[in-house]
């Protein structure tokens, strides 16, 4: 049930689609996510408008991106958490060209009991299939 918060520069040919769906693949396979439950949002900023030490992506002709993950803590492991992160740059290099090194990925982890989604947190959800189980 994560959510991937996405703002992106890159030429006009990159389809949003399919970086959603890279997005959502690396998310289920790295991250163990089930992708039926991973919302994709994707801003496009154009590259006049986007700068790194004072100087746009137009000028450096560089694309760029930065995702924010939002995962229930404890999930993931250091070492999941360090694969997606290079997983997702090697991933949106392919899908958006020459990447500018200053791309980010946060993988932001907040407890079960303050996420949720469907009008339950995870932490109810966790506990009814506690209760379901026993």
């Amino acid at each position: 049930m994560p959510i991937l918060n996405v703002k992106l520069s890159a030429p006009a040919a990159t389809s949003v689609a399919q970086v959603a769906q890279t997005l959502t693949r690396l998310t289920q396979e790295i991250l163990r996510k089930d992708p039926n439950l991973t919302a994709v949002a994707i801003d496009v900023v154009p590259a006049e408008q986007w700068f790194i030490a004072g100087e746009s992506l137009a000028q450096a002709g560089l694309a760029s991106f930065w995702l924010d993950i939002v995962v229930v803590d404890g999930t993931n492991t250091k070492d999941e958490k360090a694969a997606y992160v290079a997983g997702v740059f090697a991933a949106m290099s392919a899908l958006l060209g020459p990447l500018h090194p200053e791309s980010y990925v946060l993988v932001r982890e907040v407890k079960a009991d303050a996420y949720g989604y469907g009008g339950l947190t995870q932490e109810q959800r966790y506990v009814e299939r506690k209760m379901k189980a026993a």
